[in-house]
């Protein structure tokens, strides 16, 4: 987001503070609260923690605005942050009730007459990720913490190499950068430790990876994106807790990626494809292999008579253990999606993100009993990390993503072998390399093999199944404020002009799943370049990691600005 420079701001000094409140975030305030009241409470204890101060930083308009997932939650992590959390009331769709795994092809489907191992949902639970979080706010708010929605962190504070607090975005700024007659400054919100849980491909936390080096040794992290819808059902053809995972059609053999279709209550259906944002198709949309996806007969006939009710796209980081970064240094962790805490080959994170978020916060509390906020301190998160179940789990699927890079048959085959071998798969000794999304796009030429590579064919929308951007956009609740400077920052917007536009044809003209960038005619009105219409923006940030020249930087919008999910 814009900030005007020279002007005075106000400095708001707490002792943490906490960037994004999705579960991970939520999880990291509520366990942190808990540790500082156990040791307040403990006469062993002579030294206090009285008066210890939390923030939690939320750029939605509030809390569980932007909560998207599938989602089907492996209880376990939630289980250890609040034993009791099905007795506090915990908004559950359902217990997983079945499962099924179906192959697809573009008219039939195989059923797997057993389910492949991560794919198995006994006891776990189908919820809404969003409403889970606007549960768990007021009950970290009880506890002390200070809930701030509509301040979206900017920037990160760094002095002498050490970070110090974050600033929050200008408000008021019109789209020409001069103050509007509401504005209102950034605040610098100064903290002796800073949590990072800002969600995938997070803002501060690539600020932070420049300036520290944070992968350097690692393989680079790795994305898909995840398209989905609310279905209302006519009847309970899909009973609450049903779950089907499918793999194959409308993706090709070298696209990674998959279906999910899970039953909730009052007969609705979460549905949705996810698409590995390192395919080389440079013409490939996934809102429209998703829309096509349900045209398939076995789920068109799920739909029949339905009515879609809610839409919204999010990045989801598939690149497993040795995709993660450092996620410690002097002032600050990072926790959550921001950190790569997700199992790919389960397809699940909420429970591994709330687990971060725990270890975090018991490293921020012993650095607090410690008063030591050095890296060296801080480095106790690692360690926490490297004994828990959460790294057991990780680097049981440590090589799952990167045998996709060959091919679907590959990746499966190379999943197999993990599941032989403790995770190892392929990889000879021990970790399988792999290379950033965007590298693997192709250009356009080369792809198609031809001089004059045809643009696919525009795909037609029937309202009924099928729906254009501009209508998920809609029923996603996406509002921007319009008179702001555009949230997508375009280094160099003569390389989409002309390098782009010869060697991939604009590709971001398709992988953005809300028609952020709109074809425009050339001035000679021989070809088309990207217009960028940045208040459709769903905030999943498939630009900021697709664009095969990476000169794309996604920001926040004006806090508060983006969706408004219900029940995603």
């Amino acid at each position: 987001m814009a900030e005007l420079p020279g002007i005075e701001r106000e400095t708001l000094d707490v002792d943490v503070v906490i960037v994004g409140a999705g579960p991970a975030g939520l999880a990291a305030a509520y366990q942190l609260a808990t540790l500082v009241k156990a040791h307040n409470d403990s006469p062993a204890n002579e030294k206090k923690l009285e008066g210890l101060s939390i923030a939690l930083l939320e750029k939605g308009k509030e809390i569980g605005s932007h909560g998207i997932s599938g989602a089907v939650m492996d209880p376990r992590g939630i289980s250890e942050l609040m034993p009791d959390w099905l007795e506090r009331g915990c908004p559950v769709e359902s217990p997983v009730t079945s499962d099924a795994f179906w192959y697809m092809f573009e008219k039939m489907k195989i059923a797997a007459p057993i389910m492949p191992p991560p794919l198995q949902n006994h006891g776990n639970y189908v919820i809404s990720l969003g409403e889970l979080v606007r549960w768990l706010a007021p009950i970290v708010g009880e506890m002390g913490v200070d809930l701030f929605a509509e301040f979206a962190a900017s920037r990160v504070l760094i002095e002498e190499g050490r970070v110090v607090g974050v600033r929050t975005g200008d408000k008021g700024i019109d789209k020409n950068g001069q103050p509007k007659a509401n504005f209102e400054p950034g605040v610098d919100v100064r903290a002796k430790v800073v949590i990072l849980a800002e969600g995938p491909r997070g803002t501060l936390t690539k600020q932070l990876a420049e300036a520290f080096e944070l992968y350097a040794g690692k393989n680079p992290q790795v994305y898909s994106v995840g398209i989905k819808e609310l279905w209302q059902l006519p009847d309970d053809r899909f009973a609450p807790g049903s779950v089907i995972h499918t793999m194959g059609w409308p993706l090709d053999t070298d696209t990674f990626g998959g279906g999910f279709i899970y039953g909730m209550k009052d007969r609705i259906v979460d549905i949705g494809l996810v698409i590995g944002l390192d395919y080389r198709n440079p013409t490939l949309d996934p809102h429209h292999e998703f829309q096509r996806y349900k045209l398939h007969p076995s789920i068109r006939q799920l739909l029949e008579g339905g009515k879609m009710i809610a839409a919204g796209a999010k990045a989801i980081p598939e690149g497993g253990y040795f995709s993660m970064p450092r996620s410690y240094g002097d002032g600050f962790l990072i926790t959550g999606d921001s950190a790569g805490y997700l199992n790919g080959a389960r397809l699940k994170g909420i429970h591994l993100g709330i687990k971060s978020g725990m270890l975090a916060a018991e490293a921020a509390y012993q650095a607090l009993v410690a008063e030591d906020y050095s890296s060296a301190q801080l480095q106790t998160y690692e360690s926490l990390f490297e004994a828990s179940w959460a790294r057991e789990e990780l680097w049981s699927q440590r090589n799952f993503h990167q045998a996709f890079e060959y091919g679907q048959l590959a990746g499966m085959l190379n999943a197999g072998v993990g599941i032989v071998t403790g995770g190892r798969g392929f990889g000879f000794f021990n970790r399988l390399e792999g290379h950033a999304g965007h590298e693997r796009m192709e250009r356009i030429q080369r792809y198609f093999g031809t001089e004059d590579p045809r643009p696919p064919g525009k795909m037609k929308f029937d309202n009924t199944y099928t729906f254009d951007k501009v209508s998920d956009v809609y029923y996603g609740g996406v509002v921007h404020e319009e008179n702001q400077p555009p949230h997508l920052l375009i280094a160099d917007t003569e390389v989409c002009i002309t390098r782009c536009t010869e060697e991939f044809g604009n590709p971001c003209l398709h992988f953005c799943p809300a028609n952020v960038y709109e074809p425009q005619p050339t001035a000679d009105g021989r070809g088309k370049v990207p217009f960028l219409n940045f208040t459709n923006c769903f905030h999943c940030k498939t630009c900021d990691i697709m664009d095969p020249y990476q000169v794309i930087t996604w920001v926040p919008p004006e806090g508060g600005g983006g969706p408004e999910y219900r029940k995603l």
